[in-house]
């Protein structure tokens, strides 16, 4: 896993470089309660940048939270997707580059030439 970039006080740090594949992090949702989320993917899109989630809670699930990159008050927040139209379309994409990477003889695409 990729080290994660430790801000200097006073510094900011980019959603990009915040949110690495594999990085975990913690997230408020609407209520103020703490998440921890695992970004499995990230996409860009018309300078939309998209980050695919997953939970990581005590029953392990194999659904993904699909967040976007937006600016709210002068700070990047990540927010869900509520456009019907984008979400398909955004989770289409998550679903062919996640499933893409499985091979199901046990070997990772990236390692075939």
């Amino acid at each position: 896993m990729e080290d994660k970039k430790i801000p200097a006080e006073g510094e900011e740090i980019s959603a990009d470089e915040a949110f690495g594949e594999g990085e975990l992090c913690t997230l408020l949702d609407e209520d103020g309660t703490e998440c921890q989320f695992e970004c499995v993917g990230k996409y860009e899109e018309d300078g939309v940048k998209y980050f695919a989630m997953l939970p990581i809670e005590e029953e392990q699930t194999d659904e993904y939270v699909i967040l976007k990159l937006t600016v709210e008050d002068g700070e990047e927040v990540l927010v869900s997707v509520d456009d019907d139209e984008e979400f398909d379309k955004i989770a289409g994409i998550f679903d062919q580059i996640l499933f893409d990477e499985i091979d199901y003889d046990g070997e990772d695409d990236g390692d075939k030439k």
